[in-house]
């Protein structure tokens, strides 16, 4: 199967957006046995950047046929919408579904903790910064709930970073206290680099224009991903462990509840 025509991600502008319609663009079963749907625009965010997936339902309009939106995935830019239909016996209904308006409902308290962690890992890097770690440049994250972090390539003596710890919590939380609005805008590159302190990692080609997430006064970053609407709904963040080892550091962390 080939597909060549990008999905539009929606959440890319609209974060907050839980409800959505779109036209059914192909229902399929795949190689491992999965199915999935394809849209011609989507508020579900897909697996990647450290961050997991959003769940929930996609309806047929003026049907009864729900599909349970279990897993989404990203490639080449078109996303899949991987899951099951309620009442099997209604796969037909998909299966001839080409150009039908669907309607899409994402799981609201899985976006919401997502979005949350996701938020507290780029204000992590904040303070890294603010309190003296500004030479170690962030790696990935893991933004899941069973143990969210921060990898940075580069080393500090562990005692050093261990020392720095509660400091590193205290610049967090106070930032979360102060709170600020949480923008996505999509910039030529050399505006989002001045948004992001003056340089944008590597893997950003110049020629491109990267979405920029700024979250309250704090420089900007590049991401993809869904992030809170006031740095305040982080509500709280614990630096639970950090690790160094093999050139990389490690921030552990968790968000209050």
């Amino acid at each position: 199967m080939e597909l060549t025509t990008p999905t539009k991600l929606e959440f890319y502008d609209q974060m907050l957006k839980l409800q959505s319609k779109a036209i059914l663009v192909h229902y399929f079963k795949g190689d491992d046995g999965r199915k999935a749907l394809i849209l011609d625009n989507t508020i579900f965010h897909p697996q990647g950047g450290g961050q997991p997936s959003d769940t929930g339902f996609i309806c047929v309009t003026d049907s009864n046929l729900r599909f349970c939106v279990q897993d989404v995935r990203s490639k080449d830019g078109v996303v899949f919408h991987y899951g099951v239909a309620e009442d099997s016996s209604m796969e037909n209904e998909l299966e001839q579904g080409k150009g039908k308006e669907v309607i899409l409902q994402v799981d609201e308290s899985r976006r919401r903790l997502n979005s949350r962690l996701h938020s507290a890992g780029h204000l992590l890097d904040v303070c890294m910064r603010n309190v003296g770690f500004g030479h170690l440049e962030p790696g990935k994250g893991y933004h899941f709930p069973d143990g969210p972090f921060v990898e940075y390539k580069g080393t500090v003596p562990l005692n050093e970073l261990q020392n720095k710890q509660r400091e590193i919590e205290i610049e967090v939380n106070a930032l979360i206290s102060k709170g600020g609005k949480v923008n996505a805008t999509v910039l030529p590159y050399r505006e989002a680099a001045e948004l992001c302190g003056g340089s944008l990692p590597d893997y950003i080609h110049p020629g491109s224009n990267p979405r920029i997430i700024k979250l309250g006064d704090n420089p900007g970053c590049p991401c993809g991903g869904t992030h809170v609407s006031d740095v305040s709904e982080i509500l709280s963040m614990k630096v639970s462990q950090i690790r160094t080892k093999k050139g990389m550091t490690k921030v552990f962390y968790t968000i209050g509840t």
